[in-house]
């Protein structure tokens, strides 16, 4: 029997997380019914989403079960199959959580994809052509809606979500401002990533010193605002936005320790007559085909190059995941589960 490692949530975090919510365990995988198909995972993505996920409380999706494999998303390679449409050597895409093997239902609706490594790395579809650039995608093609020469500002700018963004807003004729933590980041977003600015927020550390580093990066004020982060940033955005702004809210990265996020100046919203939507981008899979052809096209021409910071084997998942929260990571956040 072939031997599997999974990472459980153990226990609920008080607070911040911490190593120890998780816990480490070894199996043996089961033998495939018909329909089923075996995958060996060479990646693990770990996203800021999974910190809510482990909460106990009312979210947009259900909390982590105790005592289960961590959802998460994983690519890697058919190793077994009984199912006509998967095929030993496939390189696939799916929801296979944190651990080195998954059992999948072939026919289940979007839960294994088959990915072409020809011209995008099989990483990359964790990231930039995956779930993250997708995000990105939505965000801002469907709820900012920009039109060529407007000011459009991200948080947590040169992660997977970020990057992506840039790229896109570029293609769009946008002025593309990001908002990053520290020097070697806000560097990688202007000079690899097509920001015309970035703004160390390391180095503007309260609502009025942001809004005025946006004052000057945006000196024809904010049409359009992507969130990641939440508290003081987006009240310095928010300050900054012009009439009929659109705000397109993906994560509220200052919160996931439960903590509530106050808006200092709700009357922005009306004043500035603005539009505010939160989304989940599993909720809108009839636009993935399209974004995904993008993405991968910009890949490919070189106009979205992607950083990734990669933890090698499942043990070090629980580490690199918390250091995410906190900013540690340069770009993608994996973990590497396969060895050469």
């Amino acid at each position: 029997m072939t031997q599997n490692q999974q990472i459980l949530l153990d226990n609920r975090p008080l607070g911040e997380a911490v190593e120890s919510n998780f816990k480490l365990v070894r199996t043996e995988v089961p033998a495939l019914q018909d329909g089923q198909v075996l995958v060996r995972h060479h990646y693990l993505s770990l996203d800021p989403y999974m910190r809510g996920r482990m909460n106990d409380s009312k979210s947009y999706a259900a909390s982590q079960p105790l005592g289960e494999v961590m959802l998460g998303g994983t690519v890697g390679e058919v190793v077994e199959s009984r199912h006509p449409q998967f095929a030993k050597g496939d390189q696939v895409v799916g929801m296979g959580g944190w651990q080195e093997y998954s059992v999948v239902d072939g026919s289940a609706p979007g839960m294994l994809r088959k990915v072409d490594t020809t011209h995008v790395p099989l990483s990359y579809y964790l990231g930039a052509v995956g779930m993250p650039g997708v995000t990105a995608w939505y965000g801002l093609v469907k709820i900012i809606a920009p039109k060529a020469g407007e000011t459009v500002v991200v948080s947590a700018a040169t992660g997977a979500v970020g990057s992506a963004f840039a790229a896109l807003a570029k293609a769009r004729g946008c002025r593309v401002v990001g908002i990053a933590g520290g020097p070697d980041k806000c560097r990688y977003a202007t000079e690899e990533l097509g920001f015309d600015v970035c703004i160390d927020y390391r180095l503007h550390t309260d609502v009025k010193a942001m809004s005025q580093a946006l004052k000057q990066a945006c000196p024809d004020g904010i049409d359009g605002y992507f969130e990641n982060v939440g508290g003081y940033i987006l009240d310095a955005v928010l300050l900054r936005t012009n009439a009929f702004a659109r705000v397109a809210v993906c994560g509220m990265i200052a919160g996931y320790d439960g903590q509530p996020l106050p808006l200092q100046n709700p009357a922005l919203i009306l004043i500035n007559r603005m539009k505010i939507e939160g989304f989940i981008v599993s909720e809108h899979m009839e636009i993935w085909p399209e974004a995904l052809k993008e993405l991968g096209t910009l890949v490919a021409t070189g106009k979205l190059r992607p950083r990734e910071t990669v933890a090698q084997g499942l043990a070090a998942a629980p580490a690199a995941f918390l250091g995410l929260l906190k900013g540690k990571n340069f770009g993608k956040q994996l973990v590497k589960l396969v060895t050469p």
